[in-house]
């Protein structure tokens, strides 16, 4: 990818201020674009997130909208439009994770779960569908435990399972408009999800023999948001080190 691949261009990334999000924010603003970070509740991190953009010559927003609320989604996309003009990129990343037997699940961790990761999900795809300029590029995160076998996930796996099928058919709908959708899927990846007791077997199962940091995901949506990934869409492209 050439340096300022993203120029000229404006991006949104939902849970933008930690974890992979930030580092995605980061990543597309170093290439150029625009960054409009979204957060739910850790606002001194939003913070330091766009003035870190701002401080280095980039350019960066914070809003602050609950993707669980589609009203908030939608009033998200407003202030996006409103802060830059125009819509490129989206990167619908926020999501929360919850592990918990499937006989011990109650109604309320299902609402938790779904909520955020896929009906939220959802309603950011759709409001990219209908903003989001002729050309340009919108990126679901998934997770590679989709094709692996987990106790105690099922929640947090099914959720991002129907987001995989989400992109699959707006690929087709939004190609008459050169619009490329497509999932990353990262694997044990450094950020608070990734409990302590399981990173030496997370970092056994990877060909490199380590953890991905979120850097090293970000750079694989920064890859499906510029120019040179204009032949690919409907895709779940692994993030995983190797581990699937």
């Amino acid at each position: 990818m050439s340096l300022f691949a993203l120029q000229d261009k404006v991006a949104l990334v939902t849970g933008g201020s930690r974890g992979i999000g930030r580092a995605i924010a980061q990543r597309l603003a170093a290439d150029g674009a625009s960054v409009v970070v979204n957060y739910v509740q850790d606002e001194r991190a939003a913070h330091e997130v766009v003035n870190a953009i701002n401080e280095t010559g980039g350019k960066a927003v914070r809003v602050r909208a609950d993707m669980s609320r589609p009203d908030e989604v939608s009033r998200l996309f407003d202030e996006a439009q409103a802060a830059f003009g125009r819509l490129d990129v989206v990167v619908a990343n926020a999501a929360t994770a919850l592990a918990k037997p499937v006989a011990d699940c109650v109604e309320e961790d299902f609402d938790h779960v779904f909520d955020t990761n896929t009906k939220g999900v959802f309603f950011t795809l759709q409001e990219a569908a209908r903003r989001v300029r002729d050309g340009g590029r919108i990126i679901a995160v998934s997770t590679a435990g989709t094709r692996m076998w987990f106790t105690d996930l099922a929640l947090y796996l099914g959720s991002k399972g129907a987001v995989e099928q989400f992109v699959r058919v707006l690929s087709r709908e939004l190609a008459p408009r050169e619009i490329t959708v497509n999932a990353v899927s990262p694997g044990y990846t450094d950020t608070d999800l990734l409990p302590e007791r399981d990173r030496v077997v997370a970092a056994g199962m990877s060909a490199f023999n380590r953890v991905g940091t979120p850097t090293d995901v970000a750079r694989v949506i920064a890859f499906l948001a510029g120019d040179d990934a204009r032949w690919m869409t409907g895709q779940n492209v692994n993030a995983t080190g190797g581990v699937i």
